[in-house]
């Protein structure tokens, strides 16, 4: 690839998330994302990486926010799907996640997306809720909207999640 004068940059700086999942092992979901939330814990890089934080979290609730870039755009000029794909995938999992009890895990079964407006640079800082919907012994399910600040709908999504209690994880 060649650099030219109308080339830029962008450089991600994260810390090494071992001590912070180390950490985890000894939190209910809620109190992880409570001392994410306070910046007791570092961001995951995930989030450094695509631009996007927890500003709210209650049991069974999580609101990130994202601010999308020109680092981000796709071939034809418009924020990548992924981007969204993203912020939805992580509230809606991470919604579940403040249901979990000390030692309890989690993964994604099944996620189901909708996209309903191209999102570009000037869109501006989006917002993306998670909210629980059922949380049963083994298996959950969560919504979650993305929307701007004027509350302009730009995709939501479902998500099924299998639990693990300590034992079988």
């Amino acid at each position: 690839m060649t650099m030219t004068d109308a080339s830029r940059s962008h450089t991600i700086t994260w810390e090494d998330p071992t001590a912070t999942w180390q950490k985890a092992t000894a939190m209910s979901g809620l109190e992880y994302w409570q001392a994410l939330m306070a910046r007791e814990l570092p961001a995951p890089p995930i989030a450094v990486l695509m631009n996007m934080l927890p500003v709210e979290v209650v049991e069974g609730r999580i609101v990130f926010e994202g601010l999308p870039a020109d680092y981000h755009l796709n071939p034809i000029g418009t924020v990548h799907g992924g981007f969204a794909a993203t912020l939805l995938d992580s509230a809606l999992a991470c919604a579940i996640h403040t249901t979990l009890p000390v030692g309890w895990s989690y993964t994604t079964l099944q996620l189901n997306l909708h996209y309903t407006r191209a999102i570009t640079p000037q869109t501006g800082a989006v917002r993306c809720e998670g909210i629980v919907i059922h949380r049963g012994k083994t298996m959950a399910t969560a919504e979650a909207k993305l929307t701007d600040a004027a509350g302009k709908l730009y995709a939501h999504g479902t998500t099924t999640c299998m639990i693990f209690s300590p034992r079988e994880a």
